[in-house]
């Protein structure tokens, strides 16, 4: 359960930050939907991706090593939410390149 709470929160933050890049970047003529859909891909791999390069790779691993802790490791889920947030406005943006133009 811990590794889908952690696909989650990567989600939920790609999601944040493919909306924030939607802003930001105005060429990113694309809808609401297109955004949130990019955002969630984009934050689900920019987060294993941040993990795997901070070593925390297996998202269930270092959940069960909080777990046997007592505890919630922070710095995992910061690192899925900082991860999620930039892959999800990185994503949205490439995505919003090829939409946008007419």
């Amino acid at each position: 359960m811990e590794g889908i709470a952690a696909l989650i929160v990567q989600a939920i933050a790609g999601m944040v930050g493919g909306g924030v890049a939607g802003q930001l970047v105005k060429t990113v003529g694309m809808a609401v939907l297109p955004k949130l859909l990019s955002g969630a891909i984009g934050g689900i791999l920019g987060g294993s991706a941040i993990g795997a390069i901070l070593g925390g790779g297996d998202p269930t691993a270092a959940a069960d090593a909080a777990t046997a802790a007592g505890g919630m490791d922070i710095g995992a889920l910061i690192g899925q939410l900082l991860g999620g947030a930039a892959g999800g406005g990185v994503l949205t943006a490439i995505v919003g390149q090829f939409l946008g133009k007419k």
